[in-house]
């Protein structure tokens, strides 16, 4: 029987802290974000096992500290080397945090392979408008820092569509999420080119101040 407390403290305490290394956007506080709204919608699936679910989420991020293209199958060697893990959970429970931390990328192109991927993908997806906009407005600052205001703007405004709007990449997998009315809300946004203007003047002004 496996002691859920002492797994969480593991997580508190060796995982969680991995994530000060990785940009604003992707930080601790990301991470604990993605745990709570994961362990929130098992409630969902009797069948989910809390334990594998909680690993799934607190790994699904670490391969960022090699560079963000192939992150999410980086993440997935990571579960699958971490040998403290053995202690709690069998090969076969390993492969299954794996794979859910391999398929919760939005970009994957495939459908989660198990409900932990589903459920790890879907707490993944933060749908709310300010918080995308910072996310990815710190991300481009970081990485593409050359570029002006207007030239962030033009690359943020690029990533939304492409993401975010009707048939873009982003899926939702757990029927039970408010993801799908909160898409809908940012999508109406993103349609009104002044609104999220506004919308992403009001952040820009704050991250440079």
């Amino acid at each position: 029987m496996r002691d859920y407390e002492k797994i969480r403290d593991f997580v508190e305490r060796e995982i969680v802290p991995r994530y000060d290394a990785f940009d604003a956007g992707h930080g601790r506080d990301h991470v604990q974000t993605v745990i709570s709204q994961a362990l929130s919608l098992a409630q969902y699936y009797p069948e989910v096992d809390r334990c594998i679910l909680l690993i799934a989420a607190a790994y699904h991020d670490l391969g960022l500290i090699n560079g963000r293209e192939h992150h999410h199958t980086d993440s997935a060697c990571i579960v699958r080397e971490d040998a403290r893990l053995r202690q709690w959970f069998s090969e076969d429970e390993i492969n299954t945090i794996a794979d859910a931390a391999e398929d919760h990328r939005a970009s994957s192109g495939h459908e989660p392979r198990t409900i932990y991927g589903s459920i790890v993908a879907e707490a993944d997806r933060i749908i709310d408008g300010k918080t995308i906009v910072r996310r990815a407005l710190q991300y481009g600052m970081k990485h593409e820092p050359n570029l002006d205001r207007e030239g962030q703007y033009r690359r943020l405004m690029e990533h939304m569509r492409e993401k975010y709007d009707y048939g873009g990449y982003l899926k939702l997998w757990i029927p039970q999420s408010d993801n799908a009315k909160r898409l809908d809300e940012f999508r109406h946004i993103l349609a009104d080119e002044q609104a999220f203007r506004q919308l992403f003047d009001s952040i820009f002004e704050k991250l440079n101040t």
